[in-house]
């Protein structure tokens, strides 16, 4: 008989997979400003329907070797990482906090980090779309999920929001041009209304790390410049998924080692 905890990360698994599904809609409709419900999907290059059986994640991708069943022309791998990378978020996500409420919310929030860190890799943009409405639902479900309260959450908001905002300002006044994009403000404070202001904390200092070393890699390559630009989103995504699931604990970690085991009066976000 198998055990009950698998079966709940089998099936997390499973609505990952189709969420992540649903999630390559939104990545290549929502900023071409085309429904992500009709037309049913079909190929971007001949614009043949793309049948059910060649539309299960994955394994679909997999067995057509990333092609199109009709023009042949190549799939991107996009579509399968996507799939899979939501498919293990969201088993995290059961892992993390169990069959509760704050699995339910945990699940939301990376799905929408994933549909912004993809939307912003391929065309540079976070849509209006997501994050203001994904800052009044981070705010909103305070009060359902035990995580940081409704006066944390809008905390984390105005935080999230302002860093990045003085960050804009000041780059502005040295440089005369745009350091970041305000959809990147937008996003961060999209986070703390989730996370609170803990959140924001880890999440802008790793989305920053990685953001650097990405743009440091491409000009070793030679692929890139001080004046590249490069999806911030990503970065500011992967560092709020770390949030989500460990930010309290590092924080908790630095706090420790920076000030003593007196001063460490953070707890992890409760289940």
């Amino acid at each position: 008989m198998l055990d009950a905890r698998l079966l709940l990360d089998v099936y997390a698994a499973l609505v990952g997979l189709v969420t992540g599904s649903y999630l390559n809609v939104v990545i290549h409709r929502l900023p071409r400003s085309v429904s992500t419900v009709f037309p049913r999907s079909r190929c971007p290059t001949c614009g043949a329907p793309i049948r059910p059986r060649d539309n299960v994640p994955v394994v679909s991708w997999l067995l057509l070797r990333g092609r199109c069943r009709a023009c042949r022309a190549p799939i991107s791998p996009r579509y399968p990482l996507v799939e899979a990378t939501t498919a293990v978020l969201f088993v995290l996500c059961m892992e993390r906090f169990g069959p509760t409420p704050s699995a339910l919310v945990a699940a939301l929030f990376c799905a929408v980090m994933m549909a912004l860190a993809g939307i912003d890799f391929e065309h540079l943009i976070l849509p209006d779309r997501l994050t203001l409405p994904g800052i009044a639902l981070g705010v909103a479900l305070q009060l359902v999920v035990p995580w940081v309260g409704v006066w944390g959450a809008l905390l984390g908001a105005a935080l999230g929001a302002g860093v990045l905002l003085l960050a804009y300002g000041l780059w502005w006044l040295v440089r005369r041009e745009e350091g970041l994009g305000l959809g990147d403000v937008k996003m961060l404070s999209l986070v703390g209304a989730f996370l609170g202001w803990r959140g924001v904390l880890v999440t802008l200092f790793l989305g920053a790390a990685t953001g650097a070393l990405f743009g440091l890699a491409l000009i070793a390559l030679g692929r890139g410049g001080m004046r590249s630009k490069i999806p911030f989103g990503v970065f500011l995504a992967l560092g709020a998924l770390v949030a989500l699931f460990v930010g309290p604990e590092l924080v908790d970690l630095y706090l420790r080692f920076a000030f003593g085991p007196s001063f460490a009066l953070l707890a992890p976000l409760p289940p």
